[in-house]
C-alpha cells in the first residue's frame, strides 16, 4: 500500500501533463489506464438499476460509466505489451464514436449505417424496414397501418369502395356483386350480367332483363314450375272440336287425322275420297263403281232380274206379253247414294222425277219395299215429283234399298200403270 500511495500522486501529475500535451482523447485512455493498474474498478451498468434513460445505452470504463446511443461504436484499448506489473483484469471498454448517431466513421468521413441490412432495426416481423439518412423506418405492408408499433388492417369496406357488397380480407378487399350484376373493369362497380349469353338455364327461349333474366317457352308448350322447363302443351285434351275426326297431340304442336277412306282438308277437317273418281277402286269388266262416304262399291253394270230384261238407259223393263209382269212395275231404275251417320232430321234425302207425263194422268209416289223400320217417308211436291225424306237418325255403316214407286192413272183412258225407282242408300261410318 505505501508503494501504491508513493506512487499515485507522481503518476497523477504526469497523467495532468500528458492531457495538457496530447488533448482530451489520449488523457482518458491514459487515465483509464492508470486507474486500472491501482484501483478494483466497480461496473455501475451492473450495480445501477436503470443506469441510462430512453435509447441511450450504458458504457463501463474504469471509475465511471457512460451514457451513449445504442449505435454508438466500441474500440477496446489493446493491452501493452511491455507492462511489467500486475494488473487486475477488466471488462473491455467501449469507446466514443466520433460520428453522429446512425453513422459510422470510415477513415475520415462518417458513412449511413445501413441499420435494414445489418438487422440491428426493431421492426416486427409483419413489417418492412426501410433504410434513411442517419436511421430506419418501419413500414407496414399494403392495406395496413401502423398503430404504435403495431400493424393494423385496414378495414377498405368502411369506405364504400364498392357498388354493391364489400367482402374484407387482411392487407386487402373485394367486391361482390347482386345476382344478375356482375363486376365491372375496374373491379368495383357492378354491370348487369347478360345470363342468356352466360348459359342461362332456359330450356327454350332466354330473355334478358336488368339484373336477371325470364324464360319462355315456344308455341305448343308451358313454361314448368321451376321458371326454367318448358312441358308440352296436350291441345288434345282440352277440347274435343279441334279436329273432325281425331287429333293427335305432338311436342309443341297437334294434328288431325282422318278415318280410312277419307283425306285431310285444311288442317282439321276430313273429306271423303272418291276411288272412283281416282281410279283408286278394283272394279272389273261388267262391274259399275258406286261411290260411298269412306270407300266404295263394285255393282253389277247389268241389275236386270227376270222376268226383267235390260233396255237402254240402263232400265229394266218387263214386256207386257210375259204373263208374270202383269202385277209388276213397267220399269225399274237403279240408282245410287251415300249420307252422313247422324244426320239431322227430318232431312230431304232424294228427289223423286217422273220422266214422261201423259195428258190426263194423275201420279202417286210411295215407298213399295225397304222401309220395314220406317226410317223413311215420301212427301209429294206435285203431281210429278216427290220427295224422299228420312224420318230419323241412323248411325252407319249401313245399306238400304228402297223401291219407290210412282203410280200413273188415266181416267179418261182407263189405264194405270207404275214404275220404280231402286234407291240404294249407303250410311256411312261417320258424320262426315
Amino acid at each position: 500500500e505505501s508503494k501504491k500511495k508513493k506512487t499515485e500522486p507522481q503518476s497523477f501529475f504526469l497523467l495532468i501533463i500528458l492531457c495538457c500535451l496530447y488533448g482530451m482523447y489520449i488523457c482518458f485512455v491514459m487515465y483509464t489506464k492508470f486507474c486500472s493498474l491501482f484501483y478494483l474498478d466497480i461496473n455501475e451498468c451492473e450495480t445501477i438499476q436503470q443506469a441510462c434513460q430512453g435509447e441511450m445505452k450504458c458504457f463501463n470504463h474504469n471509475g465511471g460509466y457512460l451514457c451513449l446511443p445504442r449505435s454508438a461504436s466500441v474500440i477496446t484499448a489493446p493491452e501493452s505489451s511491455s507492462q511489467s506489473e500486475p494488473s487486475v483484469p477488466v471488462e473491455s471498454n467501449e469507446a466514443f464514436n466520433p460520428c453522429p448517431v446512425g453513422y459510422r466513421a470510415q477513415g475520415d468521413t462518417c458513412v449511413d449505417i445501413d441499420e435494414c441490412e445489418l438487422d440491428t432495426h426493431d421492426c416486427q416481423p409483419s413489417q418492412e424496414c426501410i433504410n434513411t439518412v442517419g436511421t430506419y423506418t418501419c413500414q407496414c405492408p399494403d392495406g395496413y397501418s401502423k398503430i404504435g408499433i403495431e400493424c393494423v388492417d385496414i378495414d377498405e369496406c368502411r369506405y364504400r369502395y364498392c357498388q354493391h357488397r364489400c367482402v374484407n380480407v387482411p392487407g386487402s378487399f373485394s367486391c361482390e356483386c347482386e345476382p344478375g350484376f356482375q363486376l365491372a373493369g375496374n373491379n368495383r362497380s357492378c354491370v348487369d350480367a347478360n345470363e342468356c349469353e352466360m348459359g342461362a338455364p332456359c330450356q327454350q327461349r332466354c330473355y334478358n332483363s336488368f339484373g336477371t333474366f325470364l324464360c319462355r317457352c315456344d308455341q305448343g308448350y308451358d313454361l314448368g314450375p321451376d321458371g326454367y322447363s318448358c312441358n308440352d302443351i296436350d291441345e288434345c285434351s282440352y277440347s274435343s272440336f279441334l279436329c273432325q275426326f281425331q287429333c293427335v297431340n305432338e311436342p309443341g304442336r297437334f294434328s288431325c287425322v282422318c278415318p280410312e277412306g277419307y283425306e285431310l282438308v285444311g288442317t282439321r277437317l276430313c273429306q271423303d275420297v272418291n276411288e272412283c273418281e281416282t281410279g283408286v277402286h278394283q272394279c272389273g269388266e261388267g262391274q259399275v263403281c258406286v261411290n260411298i262416304h269412306g270407300g266404295h262399291k263394285c255393282v253389277s253394270s247389268n241389275r236386270c232380274q227376270e222376268p226383267y230384261i235390260q233396255v237402254p238407259e240402263n232400265r229394266c223393263a218387263c214386256p207386257v206379253v210375259k204373263p208374270e209382269c202383269r202385277d209388276l212395275p213397267f220399269s225399274i231404275v237403279h240408282r245410287y247414294m251415300s249420307i252422313t251417320s247422324e244426320r239431322s232430321v227430318p232431312s230431304d234425302v232424294f228427289q223423286i222425277q217422273a220422266t214422261s207425263v201423259y195428258p190426263g194422268s194423275y201420279n202417286s209416289f210411295r215407298i213399295r219395299s225397304g222401309d220395314e223400320n220406317e226410317e223413311f217417308y215420301i212427301r209429294q211436291i206435285n203431281n210429278i215429283s216427290a220427295m224422299l225424306v228420312l224420318a230419323r237418325a241412323v248411325t252407319g255403316p249401313k245399306e238400304y234399298v228402297l223401291d219407290l214407286e210412282m203410280v200413273s192413272v188415266n181416267p179418261l183412258m182407263n189405264y194405270q200403270t207404275s214404275s220404280v225407282l231402286r234407291l240404294s242408300i249407303y250410311v256411312g261410318p261417320h258424320a262426315f
